[in-house]
């Protein structure tokens, strides 16, 4: 048990700097009802920030992976609905906040194949909104979260961040934009702004629109597992390494209008992925390849692997949970959850 509760802060002494850091700092978290942003409030929450966790706005006030989260960790937060492309919204919730970790957009690479506009509105428009809400409103620092895919296709074995940026689908152009608009505040306003650029993160709550998940709960039912592109290669870092990047990306000092890259160093192919998954799962089922779910040549990522060198030497930031780890992780808690997945459906 004492270990379980180190690894989130790796020793006593990590625990004691972030608690004492993050005590009464007012904090918004925007995408919090998503896969990272519910993991980041919730690590926030027990550091002892006052959390406002800012979800997209529906009829049924659903706050998204939030409703997982444990009772006392919702009954702490000041959950706030709304829409990131409303500047009026935006800055309601930036308002009197030391802090912000803006991870609101809409992340589906498919969806921005058949939405493109709306992508871009939510991502850019929206991103523009909170480093104006920012800029006008004075935080001590803005968190803005970028993608791996914005570097697209590998054009050297490591990625590091002076990698060129390439467009190769409506949601990584999008969040190029975004990004390009965070440099342009700081540059232009000066604006503390530090961006963060995870690479494929994992863990529980993921939904299957995530390769790793899709795989663990069509392996769990025992059918075939319908895959895309199982060529691809990538980089992948569960969540609580990531939360711990956004974190350290806040606390650290002299950063301000840097991009750092959240991920391992270490990458695997898709295939080779299933092929493990299937064996800690313990059943016999084949992959089979679904036409529905490649991506379009061209928009095709086909590498991506990290250089976290700058992450590690400014940040101070290193991953710490392995593949093999992270995996029996997700796969424990998927097993258990596996009521809240619609099983071998391509989800957008």
């Amino acid at each position: 048990m004492l270990k379980s509760k180190l690894s989130k802060f790796h020793t006593w002494e990590d625990r004691k700097k972030m608690e004492q850091f993050w005590a009464k700092k007012k904090v918004l978290v925007t995408g919090a009802g998503g896969f990272i942003g519910s993991h980041l409030v919730e690590r926030l929450t027990k550091a002892g920030a006052s959390v406002r966790a800012f979800v997209r706005y529906n009829s049924r006030a659903d706050p998204g992976l939030l409703r997982m989260a444990s009772p006392e960790t919702v009954s702490m937060l000041e959950l706030i609905g709304g829409d990131l492309r409303d500047f009026d919204a935006i800055r309601k919730a930036v308002e009197g906040c030391d802090f912000v970790f803006h991870l609101g957009a809409l992340i589906s690479i498919p969806y921005s194949y058949l939405h493109p506009i709306e992508v871009a509105e939510s991502n850019i428009m929206g991103t523009l909104n909170v480093l104006t809400a920012c800029r006008d409103l004075g935080v001590e620092r803005l968190i803005h979260t970028s993608t791996s895919e914005v570097y697209g296709t590998a054009l050297k074995a490591m990625i590091d961040e002076s990698h060129p940026l390439q467009g190769q689908s409506p949601y990584s152009a999008s969040k190029i934009g975004a990004d390009k608009l965070a440099e342009s505040f700081h540059c232009a306003y000066d604006l503390p702004v530090v961006t963060v650029r995870p690479f494929n993160t994992y863990g529980p709550r993921q939904s299957a629109r995530a390769v790793i998940p899709t795989i663990i709960t069509q392996a769990l039912a025992g059918n075939t597992i319908r895959l895309g592109n199982t060529d691809a290669i990538r980089d992948f870092t569960y969540v609580d390494d990531t939360v711990n990047g956004f974190l350290c990306a806040a606390m650290a000092e002299n950063v301000n209008g840097g991009t750092f890259n959240l991920g391992t160093g270490e990458a695997i192919s898709i295939g080779n992925l299933s092929d493990r998954i299937i064996q800690k799962v313990g059943t016999h089922v084949k992959v089979e390849l679904e036409a529905g779910r490649l991506r379009p040549q061209k928009s095709e990522v086909k590498r991506l692997l990290s250089d976290n060198t700058l992450a590690r030497e400014r940040l101070n930031w290193k991953p710490n949970v392995s593949l093999d780890d992270g995996l029996d992780k997700t796969i424990s808690w998927v097993r258990e959850n596996l009521k809240h997945y619609r099983i071998g459906v391509y989800e957008l």
